[in-house]
């Protein structure tokens, strides 16, 4: 049996060595025939020189080199499309998600599952992260019209079948452990501790880690849209009750009706919210323009072993 393992590199130099040590401990251990896909995603260092390097001496490394960064779902989906594995991993390259868990995680498979994804049971990020984690999982579960699990990831295995039906949707703005859920089959999920990042930052910045949220907010939920006709109806409610209000001021009670502040408090609320409608439409008809031109998730510069 073939053994994938894909893992998106991005400013790695220094840690790969780490990771293909940890890699091939397992595999001598539990005798994998391995490929081990490793996706360069634009790196400002040498990573994908690395890369060179070590597979001269692993030689079941497969390298590709993206031509710019283009994101790590896309490095996670080129991975995909391209591994041959009956079983698959997706793991990060700061080992963070450890090597040492994949025999316990392909066992699930063994056993009847078609995938087993990671559960992180305690995040070591700061306050303020842990915190928009915490909130933009449970956000995105009662927002989905699927059910996505609470604080998982990427990190996860996964049969041969399942990686081909993921390649089915052929999204522009790909949310792959949405997509992951979305396509069904037998999942559990399995709880881990997830270990400090050893060497340099992650490269998931706040402007990505936005981005990724509201991919998979738009990618999966309809409810933004179907809030703004909800607002529409209560501020057409407000402003029936508020108009017979003041008619009944003016002619039953003859009380001369001042409005000038209301006026422009209720024109500054109404045209902010008109501009947030017109973003949340907006979002959705940019991204039905991303799919409508059609282009590749990504471009590939240089391989290795490929």
């Amino acid at each position: 049996m073939l053994i994938s393992i894909i893992v998106p590199v991005y400013n790695s130099f220094d840690i790969l060595p780490k990771l293909l040590e940890a890699i091939e401990t397992e595999r001598i251990k539990n005798n994998w025939l391995l490929e081990l896909i490793l996706v360069e995603d634009g790196s400002k260092d040498n990573s994908f020189e690395k890369i060179k390097e070590l597979a001269t001496k692993y030689t079941y490394i497969k390298g590709y080199q993206h031509a710019r960064n283009f994101g790590h779902q896309a490095a996670v989906r080129l991975g995909l499309s391209v591994c041959k594995g009956n079983y698959i991993a997706i793991i990060d390259d700061d080992l963070q998600d450890p090597p040492s868990l994949l025999p316990m995680f392909f066992s699930y498979l063994d056993n009847g599952y078609s995938v087993a994804y990671g559960v992180r049971r305690k995040r070591k990020e700061n306050l303020f992260k842990r915190t928009s984690y915490f909130l933009f999982y449970r956000l995105l579960k009662n927002m989905s019209n699927i059910d996505i699990p609470l604080d998982t990831g990427d990190f996860c295995v996964m049969k041969k079948e399942v990686a081909e039906k993921m390649m089915l949707l052929n999204e522009q703005n790909p949310f792959l452990r949405g997509i992951r859920a979305w396509v069904g089959f037998k999942q559990i999920g399995v709880e881990y501790e997830r270990n400090s990042r050893l060497i340099g930052d992650s490269g998931y910045t706040m402007k990505k880690l936005l981005k990724i949220s509201i991919d998979a907010i738009f990618s999966f939920s309809i409810l933004p849209v179907r809030l703004i006709s909800t607002i529409g109806l209560l501020g057409l409610l407000g402003s029936i009750l508020f108009v017979l209000y003041v008619l009944e001021q003016y002619y039953l009670n003859h009380f001369e009706v001042k409005g000038y502040t209301s006026q422009i408090i209720l024109i500054s609320f109404l045209g902010s919210l008109t501009l947030i409608c017109l973003g949340i439409i907006g979002e959705y008809v940019v991204r039905i323009y991303d799919e409508v031109k059609k282009r590749p998730h990504s471009i590939i510069s240089q391989t290795v072993n490929a």
